[in-house]
């Protein structure tokens, strides 16, 4: 049985190429621009959106680098009534296809779930520790089919339908970086002195985060309104958006819709 590969959204979301398989199977494999070849991939993150559309189910899940588009065809199967019965938000582990379509020349990327767990944070940031390696390893073969010192054709394919320069390298380097420091340390705290600017930083998200709980609407609360609050304290308007960007990327909160956050 074929294995399911590890990738990130970030890395998925950036496909553009499809290659059909030669065993002659229906599903082509989805080429990533960090190398990853997958037909069935293996993904987490938090859920962060389920809606209805006709007959179909489509959910969010976001990773440390981006999102991934999963929809379910048959609302009424056991899989659909499976994903309804987990609360937005909820970390997660999914295995499923990757697909790709071309429509008008738009790339349409997702991924159709086989199986879903519930897990919790330290899985999912297991899972992004196991990934990160994994897709830097590929990554370093993309670098070396540059230098002509690779003759994996899977890798030579990928890195000759990308093209990628050394700076669109180091970017997808960046990206797999900034989800390894994503992950909070779970043992004792760094022997370094922090910088002061990172204890204010440190102070602001504490102060936002916790703004963020004090309300119980559904919705969450309006970014304009945790502005307006932490103005109050002294925080400047530009220290609280950073604040709630980076609680985003960190997986401490989320957008159910536009203009407001609430926390996982």
């Amino acid at each position: 049985m074929e294995g399911a590969s590890r990738v990130f959204a970030g890395d998925f979301s950036g496909s553009t190429l499809s290659v059909q398989a030669d065993d002659g199977q229906s599903t082509a494999f989805v080429v990533t621009p960090c190398g990853i070849w997958c037909r069935f991939v293996y993904i987490s993150g938090a859920m962060t959106e389920i809606t209805e559309t006709g007959d179909m189910l489509r959910l969010r899940l976001a990773d440390p680098t981006g999102a991934f588009n999963l929809i379910i065809g048959g609302r009424n199967s056991p899989l659909a009534e499976q994903f309804r019965k987990i609360p937005v938000p909820s970390f997660v582990t999914v295995t499923g296809r990757a697909q790709l379509y071309r429509r008008n020349e738009i790339v349409d990327l997702s991924v159709r779930p086989d199986h879903v767990v519930v897990v919790d944070r330290t899985v999912r940031d297991q899972w992004t520790l196991a990934t990160a390696k994994a897709t830097l390893e590929q990554l370093e073969q993309i670098h070396l089919a540059r230098k002509g010192r690779c003759n994996d054709e899977h890798v030579l394919t990928s890195y000759r339908h990308y093209a990628q320069t050394a700076e669109q390298l180091q970017a997808l380097a960046d990206m797999i970086g900034s989800a390894v420091q994503s992950i909070k340390p779970t043992g004792p705290g760094s022997p370094d002195t922090p910088l002061q600017s990172e204890v204010t930083r440190s102070h602001v998200r504490e102060l936002v985060m916790n703004i963020m709980k004090s309300t119980n609407s559904p919705r969450g609360i309006a970014i304009e309104e945790i502005i307006c609050l932490a103005g109050e304290q002294g925080i400047v308007k530009a220290e609280v958006l950073f604040a709630i960007e980076s609680l985003i990327v960190d997986d401490e909160c989320y957008q159910p819709q536009k203009g407001f956050v609430k926390p996982l």
